[in-house]
């Protein structure tokens, strides 16, 4: 095996925290624009959108964490000099490849729309799912070029393409919601035009993506390269079947966790005699914990996935497992602190953001999901890194079989908290499967290297301090959103530094892992590490 050059790795280097900081971004804004939408067409409005919704991250997730990885692996690891003329051939034929792909998942949900509806208990939702097929029809532009760029070491491309979809479908879905609402349009209407918003962003993408295609592709000459130094159709085709889901399916853990609530929580509600009405509000009101758990993971595995290309890139056995460890741990500390100050914090949390406390027991116990999802979403990520892509697969459909399985024991008794114990249970499912499969692979025992009193000491003290500092000012708050909206923002300053002071005070980690981490040294710097 050849040994990549110091420039190599810091290109490597350069590129992952490129395409970092854009995922970074895009998932705070995928996360962040379902309050304010919310707040634009209530819990009833917000039950529509997110019915529909898994079917639209699907085709996201395929076409930026599936394929174009895949497709971008393919080419890099082609020879060279003949990796320009392999590019195109990969180019053409992947493109071929999932045209055929995104037309099946077309025709099957645009014709399937009425079954698919009737499925889900309400099929008023027949014309948004058909609205979300169009998403499909993209996939094959977005993915190719995406992963042709990536493959050629060009991370530029793929991060502006990702941020400007996001930005043009939350502009839109917002804009659209806003004069739709207030124009009178009815809720199923709105709905179908924030699906059109998604789909809006896609089409952004696939612009963004030609332009830096044009602009490559000036000047370029290509030479006449043999057939027999490039890859075969056949093993092109072999590699995006057998790896363009697989690569891409804890990223998709939320989304599809998400599917099974959008399949069986409205139709289950109807089933033990709850009013269409009510049902409705009570989805839309457990639908409010989807961005609170997004925003959770994506602060968690933030810190957490910095790590990766280290693990990736570390030669020695030794060093690489104390970068797992560290990386898991990083993800159990930030995990842990933000789902139990959350759950602290849930009542003015839910008034700031949604106006009222309805459903906040659901929330809370959501809420704890971050935890293991961020544990889950890390480990996943260190398996595919070291070349491991079909157990987090298998992990995450095991934990999808065991999401839909609570929730049909657990939603007729319970209602939607029934469903949140469902996702809880099941992401710590999936989070244990992992972290076993880690250490069976890698040989890194986390819990061995676990300082657990000092976790559970930062989180006795921000417990302390959040139910002190509630006692004293839930009388003064009232009713007010305002003054809800201030008791949240001070609680998350005051619990966060408690945890995180003590936390780094007691040794969780040491100086050398801090210098690693993301503000690292200005963390140790304000807490005075020797």
């Amino acid at each position: 095996m050849n040994e990549r050059s110091p420039h190599s790795y810091q290109k490597v280097w350069k590129g992952a925290m490129i395409l970092t900081i854009a995922g970074i971004l895009t998932k705070i804004l995928s996360a962040a624009y379902r309050v304010p939408f919310q707040n634009i067409v209530g819990d009833v409005g917000f039950y529509i959108y997110q019915q529909v919704y898994p079917f639209f991250g699907v085709a996201i997730i395929l076409s930026t964490y599936g394929f174009p990885v895949v497709i971008s692996k393919i080419i890099a690891e082609h020879p060279g000099e003949t990796r320009e003329q392999a590019a195109s051939k990969i180019r053409w034929v992947s493109f071929f490849f999932l045209t055929l792909l995104g037309l099946i998942f077309f025709f099957l949900l645009y014709f399937g729309a009425p079954l698919v509806a009737a499925f889900m208990g309400d099929t008023e939702l027949a014309v948004l799912i058909k609205i979300v097929a169009f998403s499909f029809l993209l996939l094959p532009l977005v993915s190719v070029w995406r992963g042709s760029f990536q493959g050629l070491g060009e991370m530029t491309p793929t991060a502006v393409s990702q941020v400007s979809e996001q930005l043009i479908r939350v502009g839109t879905i917002l804009i659209l919601a806003y004069f739709m609402v207030n124009a009178g349009f009815s809720l199923y209407e709105v709905g179908a035009g924030a699906i059109f918003g998604s789909v809006a962003g896609g089409f952004a993408a696939v612009l963004v993506l030609l332009a830096f295609y044009q602009k490559t592709k000036k000047g370029q000459k290509q030479k006449v390269v043999p057939s027999n130094l490039l890859p075969s159709s056949k093993s092109i085709i072999k590699v995006l079947v057998l790896q363009g889901f697989t690569i891409c399916i804890s990223s998709l853990l939320m989304i599809l966790f998400q599917m099974v609530d959008a399949f069986t929580i409205y139709a289950w509600l109807l089933e033990a005699g709850i009013g269409e009405q009510s049902a409705k509000e009570l989805k839309g009101v457990y639908d409010r914990g989807q961005p609170l758990i997004q925003l959770g993971t994506v602060v968690a595995t933030a810190f957490s996935l910095s790590l990766v290309p280290y693990i990736i890139l570390t030669k020695g056995k030794e060093e690489a497992k104390e970068k797992i460890s560290l990386s898991i741990r990083v993800s159990i500390a930030v995990g842990a602190g933000a789902a139990v100050g959350l759950a602290w914090l849930i009542k003015p949390v839910n008034v700031m953001l949604f106006s009222n406390e309805n459903g906040y027991n659901v929330l809370l116990v959501l809420g704890l999901s971050i935890l293991f999802c961020s544990i889950a979403l890390t480990a996943a990520a260190i398996l595919q890194g070291l070349g491991n892509p079909y157990l987090p697969a298998l992990f995450v459909g095991i934990g999808i079989g065991l999401k839909y399985a609570l929730n049909v024991i657990l939603i007729p008794p319970l209602s939607t908290l029934g469903a949140a114990i469902g996702t809880l249970i099941a992401f710590a499912s999936v989070a244990f499967m992992m972290v076993l499969a880690l250490k069976k692979k890698t040989g890194t025992s986390i819990f061995e290297r676990m300082p657990t009193i000092p976790l559970l000491v930062s989180i006795a003290m921000m417990s302390a301090v959040l139910g002190l500092y509630l006692l004293l000012t839930n009388a003064l708050i009232g009713d007010s959103r305002t003054l809800a909206t201030i008791q949240s923002i001070l609680g998350v300053a005051i619990g966060g530094t408690v945890y995180l002071l003590i936390l780094i005070k007691n040794n969780f980690f040491t100086r050398e892992e801090l210098h690693i981490l993301p503000l690292g040294k200005k963390l140790v710097k304000l807490v005075k590490l020797k």
